[in-house]
């Protein structure tokens, strides 16, 4: 394999058996299947979610306005994480999973175990994002490693 061919590889796309030989390739799998499964759920405006809208004082008409718009926003995560994973995504993918299980629990109605059990939404993308090296510069936050 060439230079220019080895440094595409590592930036964007893993080979098929990389996706699921890899740590690397399985975080994107796991991102990619929480975010896209919660984004289409979101792109429907699941009714079950506009208590947690409600926990924090948004109405029923916001949570049904908002959620396609939640749902289009994690597709993309799912994407970009998959073919794509800059740091920036990654730490948002992470800031946003963790902050859905907090609305699960202790902001919201649910008992504890709703939280505990999405740490995978949150952690995957932190453990991709670790895995791939803290930024030390701005840019690098733009950069997938």
């Amino acid at each position: 394999m060439n230079k220019i061919a080895k440094k595409k590889s590592k930036k964007c796309c893993l080979s098929l058996k990389e996706y699921f030989t890899t740590a690397e390739g399985i975080l994107r799998l796991g991102i990619f299947g929480s975010f896209l499964g919660h984004g289409m759920f979101a792109l429907g405006a699941k009714a079950g979610w506009f208590k947690y809208f409600a926990a924090v004082g948004l109405t029923d008409s916001f949570a049904q306005t908002w959620l396609p718009v939640i749902g289009a926003m994690d597709i993309v995560v799912a994407v970009l994480a998959l073919f794509w994973p800059i740091r920036i995504v990654l730490a948002w993918a992470a800031a946003w999973g963790l902050w859905t299980a907090l609305l699960r629990w202790p902001v919201g109605p649910d008992p504890i175990w709703d939280f505990v059990e999405r740490s995978a939404n949150w952690a995957a993308p932190l453990a991709l994002l670790a895995l791939h090296g803290w930024p030390k510069k701005a840019r690098d936050w733009l950069r997938v490693k």
